[in-house]
């Protein structure tokens, strides 16, 4: 996947410029994957091109010297996930970051209920984005703020979903598949299809599959490409 020149040094091939496939690890931050990088080609320009939370795992675009230039362009692509919501709970991060609420009934809900509501939620929709996440106000990251007990109002944002499937419903679990645009809240999306159901829910899983034309598939699992890294000269 790389395109490394035999001719060069490891940090000069980084320089040049480099696009990194990596599946992430559950519990890593993103940017503790890039830092893992970056210590490891000895070269300080490399970033990554749209977060992943800790508890997601999956496609995560790396980009290394002058192709960190290509960084805006991949995080405007569509990007499919997959996972799972639990109906019938909340937490205050929309996902299990935090303590889920004390569970509610459920029986009621029927695969009709749970068909309308997807349906709510494809095509350009309006969402609010979570109050713990990384999004700035006033120069400091929201879920900073959150944690301080701060209120925090965010302006909802227009996304678009094309497609949402669920493809697996075992309640409270139900598994997914959404191919979202950019600045989509996968957490947020579980959340106010909790609300539509009238019983909640939180995102229990999930997993970035693609980014563009680039496939989860064909990513490094981390650990690899560390040790790849370190045998190059």
């Amino acid at each position: 996947m790389l395109n490394l020149d035999p001719e060069l040094s490891k940090q000069e091939n980084f320089l040049a410029g480099q696009v990194l496939l990596i599946d992430k690890p559950l519990e890593w931050t993103s940017f503790d994957v890039v830092k893992k990088v970056r210590n490891n080609i000895k070269i300080k320009k490399v970033g990554h091109a749209g977060t992943l939370d800790p508890l997601a795992t999956g496609l995560l675009i790396v980009c290394t010297g002058k192709m960190t230039k290509s960084i805006e362009t991949f995080m405007g692509q569509e990007k499919e996930y997959t996972g799972s919501f639990t109906i019938g709970q909340t937490t205050p991060t929309y996902d299990l970051e935090s303590e889920p609420t004390e569970a509610v009934a459920i029986d009621h809900i029927t695969e009709a209920d749970l068909e309308k509501a997807k349906q709510q939620f494809l095509g350009e929709i309006s969402q609010t984005p979570p109050i713990h996440s990384a999004i700035k106000v006033g120069g400091k990251r929201v879920y900073e703020l959150a944690r301080k007990g701060e209120d925090v109002k965010l302006k909802s944002r227009q996304v678009t979903i094309s497609e949402f499937e669920l493809t697996k419903v075992d309640l409270p679990r139900i598994e997914f598949r959404v191919v979202c645009s950019k600045g989509t809240y996968i957490r947020s999306l579980a959340n106010d299809f909790g609300a539509a159901l009238g019983v909640g829910a939180h995102l229990s899983s999930l997993r970035r599959t693609k980014i563009g034309e680039f496939d989860v598939e064909n990513a490094y699992q981390l650990e690899q490409l560390i040790d790849f890294l370190k045998e190059l000269s």
